[in-house]
């Protein structure tokens, strides 16, 4: 069983951060990602998912930084 230790720091983020998920799933083709069983995609397209909201956020996170 797989130990999730995923834990959201600002849970008022909790919403944001679905819809983002749910947006990118899209432009990579992945319709109604929200209510299919994500066991049955390939790993490669979860981790695609996950590892483009890590790239807008971090890219986010540097134009928030360099506006200061």
């Amino acid at each position: 069983m797989a130990n999730n230790n995923n834990k959201i720091l600002v849970p008022e983020a909790r919403q944001a951060l679905e819809q983002l998920k749910l947006e990118i799933a899209s432009e990579l083709g992945v319709t109604n990602y929200n209510n299919i069983d994500k066991g049955e995609l390939p790993s490669r397209v979860n981790g695609s998912i996950g590892g483009y909201m890590v790239k807008h956020l971090v890219e986010t996170a540097q134009r928030q930084l360099s506006n200061r």
